[in-house]
């Protein structure tokens, strides 16, 4: 007897930002695709990837939200990590093989001395386990059949590195940490660095991300907890599509202007110069809220189109508002 086959999800365009905490132990792609058939969305992309390993902020842009997503690839991230002390791994993290046991005779001031060495514009080699592409091949997949490839150097901001927790007895010594960082900054590489300039070497054994750009945890809902809900109330949790231009001076464009923004055409009006700039148009549909056009920046007076939105994007919006 065949079993029936499964019935198709009805996709729908849905449109904002959903703050997801990412669970443990799977990746940020498989995160994706269960919040998005949860909310039965068409299309969904997420602002930068979370390994297994780790926890925590993930934003996740659906529909019209996926033109600003690399807004947030670009934010200062927060991280707070454990590097256990003594025992090097191949992945740097406790998912991989242990390469190497060492005594940890480091004091207390030496590792002040080390975090205090690693806060502000360091390089980082990025690892080999990675997303990182070489000759369009993933590090990660030349990592598993066993190649080094020859990385170069990054350049990354370490904004703040804070010491949560010491234990450098017992048996298992870490460091705890809170890490404030620019894009690109590798944590586990951040923390076998730290390691090794102690002289005992180490590797992560939690990473979480608690903040990515404006986003914290404390926004975040778990994918448990969004299955749990009703369907109508899923749609609840979306932040708009506006949440991802925080930093963007607001300018509000009359009907006209806003018709011709829409067709890509420069506007002229009193502006000061503004790198980021978000253009809405006059409420629509009986509604009282000016309705974003799109992203642009304004220079000698002039409006210029960035990323922007669609009329069919916006119509659907306005009916998902109302």
């Amino acid at each position: 007897m065949t079993a029936a086959p499964r019935a198709r999800v009805q996709r729908r365009p849905v449109h904002g930002v959903l703050l997801l905490d990412k669970p443990l132990g799977i990746s940020s792609n498989q995160a994706l695709q269960k919040a998005k058939w949860l909310l039965r969305a068409e299309k969904a992309g997420h602002t930068g990837t979370l390994d297994p390993l780790a926890t925590g902020v993930l934003p996740i842009c659906f529909g019209a939200a996926t033109k600003f997503s690399q807004l947030h690839l670009d934010a200062d991230k927060t991280y707070e990590t454990v590097v256990r002390l003594g025992v090097t791994t191949t992945t740097g993290d406790a998912e991989g093989d242990v390469l190497q046991t060492r005594p940890v005779t480091c004091s207390a001031g030496q590792v002040v001395e080390v975090l205090d060495a690693f806060t502000g514009v360091i390089e980082q080699v990025p690892p080999m386990y990675s997303a990182l592409k070489k000759e369009g091949k993933a590090l990660y997949e030349y990592a598993r059949e066993g190649v080094a490839v020859e990385r170069e150097a990054r350049r990354v901001t370490i904004h703040d590195l804070e010491l949560l927790e010491m234990q450098l007895q017992g048996q298992t010594p870490h460091l705890r940490l809170r890490v404030r960082c620019s894009k690109g900054t590798y944590i586990r590489t951040l923390g076998e660095d730290l390691a090794r300039a102690l002289g005992c070497g180490g590797h992560l054994t939690m990473l979480r991300r608690v903040q990515t750009g404006p986003f914290t945890a404390g926004q975040c809902i778990t994918l448990e907890a969004l299955e749990a809900l009703p369907e109508n109330e899923r749609m609840q949790r979306l932040l708009p599509v506006q949440s991802l231009l925080p930093d963007h001076r607001p300018v509000t464009l009359a009907s006209e202007d806003a018709a011709r923004f829409l067709g890509g055409l420069r506007r002229r009006g009193d502006w000061p110069d503004q790198p980021r700039v978000a253009v809405y148009g006059p409420p629509a549909g009986g509604g009282t809220e000016p309705v974003l056009l799109g992203s642009g920046h304004t220079v000698a007076g002039e409006l210029i189109a960035g990323r922007l939105l669609s009329p069919i994007e916006i119509q659907q919006i306005l009916e998902t508002e109302t």
